[in-house]
């Protein structure tokens, strides 16, 4: 299976649909509370997010996922960047509505993800990225385990014009396995 194949992933947690224009309301709606994070991406308008995301699925450079909580759309995520000859990809552009924060919802997308990636996809590397500033998405990615690979200096310019300073992870396949208990074990703790 290609990093691009579109696949339903699911567990108890969550479920990892093919994002489409049929979640673009609900993906509206979970929005909401999130106007000021001014260090992550959320769109101002779900329907021209998915309709981008959509572009770089067609083009191979992204499988897009919108994340369903409760039966309900609470976010996006994506298999990004992907370099499908070297099985290499990220998991990023990520956000998910304040409503399920801090629940089970981001560790077990993550594992999911992350299983299809290396155990499906036979990927040999998946990055995560953030913003150096995005305290609460470094704090995330360091507990699932992946490792810095460095800081990337004005890496790029942000919406309004400032630049930004990137963190890169990563997760290799012989590092997975234990990447994966650990997230089974958080989401067994509660």
């Amino acid at each position: 299976m290609l990093l691009t194949d579109p696949v339903v992933l699911e567990n108890p947690y969550v479920r990892l649909e093919p994002l489409d224009a049929s979640h673009a309301a609900g993906l509206d709606a979970a929005t909401q509370g999130l106007e000021y994070a001014w260090y992550t991406s959320v769109p101002a308008a779900a329907s021209i997010e998915i309709e981008h995301r959509l572009a770089d699925h067609a083009a191979g450079r992204m499988n897009p996922f919108a994340v369903v909580a409760g039966g309900r759309p609470v976010g996006m995520t994506t298999l990004c960047n992907i370099d499908q000859p070297n099985r290499r990809t990220e998991l990023g552009y990520t956000w998910l509505s304040p409503t399920v924060q801090r629940t089970a919802v981001n560790t077990a997308a993550k594992l999911l993800l992350l299983g299809h990636a290396f155990e499906t996809c036979d990927a040999i590397a998946v990055e995560l990225r953030t913003h150096w500033h995005n305290r609460q998405s470094r704090a995330a990615i360091e507990r699932l385990g992946a490792k810095q690979d460095g800081i990337l200096r004005n890496h790029r310019f942000g919406p309004d014009g400032t630049l930004r300073d990137t963190v890169v992870y990563s997760v290799l396949p012989h590092e997975w396995p234990t990447v994966k208990r650990g997230l089974e074990e958080r989401l067994a703790r509660g």
